[in-house]
């Protein structure tokens, strides 16, 4: 079988990961999601921390905050100013190097960071967006954090802002929007076990492999 790649976009609370895991063990492959910070920060001789602080974190700077504001209108995205815009722009480079390496030698499904952006150019790759209902996403956050359920909608609301304004401002494109992705699904309607299967027959067709 040939290597390809499953990258996997989400909302938080919505269970994407966990559905990706399911699919890594099912595959016998990697997922990358955290992972890719440290292996970033051993190729570039950087500590983890600057890695930690730029990911997945909301791109500000003014001409990030006019193509956040103009990308993401469904987000609620609030601009900022920042000197650091360049060298999160660094890193960003130095992390897609390492996303396209590891794409390059292996099957793997990567958890956020651009990465279907990143691998654009690979005909390998399936690119899909998790969503849930809002009341499973408070949840579920409810459950992993212990917080009440007005904090759990203040961080659904902030964190996909900040992944929001992060995709659409290095990307280009428009986070969870539809026509961004090869599908999007709806975790809740099949629970996690069959969202995943639902992703493999879906991704077994686009690739013509059998999962």
């Amino acid at each position: 079988m040939d290597k390809f790649v499953i990258n996997i976009g989400r909302q938080l609370g919505s269970g994407g990961k966990i559905v990706g895991e399911i699919i890594a063990r099912r595959l016998g492959i990697k997922l990358y999601d955290k992972e890719l910070i440290n292996l970033a920060a051993r190729e570039s001789g950087l500590c983890p921390e600057c890695f930690e602080r730029a990911d997945e974190r909301e791109a500000k700077g003014t001409f990030a905050t006019l193509i956040g504001y103009f990308r993401a209108p469904f987000t609620g995205y609030e601009g900022g100013n920042t000197n650091n815009i360049l060298a999160n722009e660094s890193l960003f480079r130095i992390q897609s190097d390492v996303i396209r390496e590891i794409a390059s030698r292996e099957s793997a499904i990567f958890v956020g960071r651009c990465a279907d952006y990143i691998l654009r150019d690979n005909p390998r790759c399936v690119n899909v967006f998790i969503t849930a209902d809002e009341a499973d996403r408070v949840a579920r956050l409810r459950k992993r954090h212990d917080c009440s359920e007005e904090e759990a909608r203040a961080m659904m609301e902030r964190i996909d802002a900040q992944r929001a304004s992060y995709y659409n401002y290095y990307s280009l494109r428009t986070w969870g929007q539809a026509a961004t992705y090869h599908l999007c699904v709806n975790s809740s309607k099949l629970g996690e076990e069959e969202t995943a299967d639902f992703i493999l027959d879906f991704a077994g067709r686009r690739l013509h492999e059998k999962f």
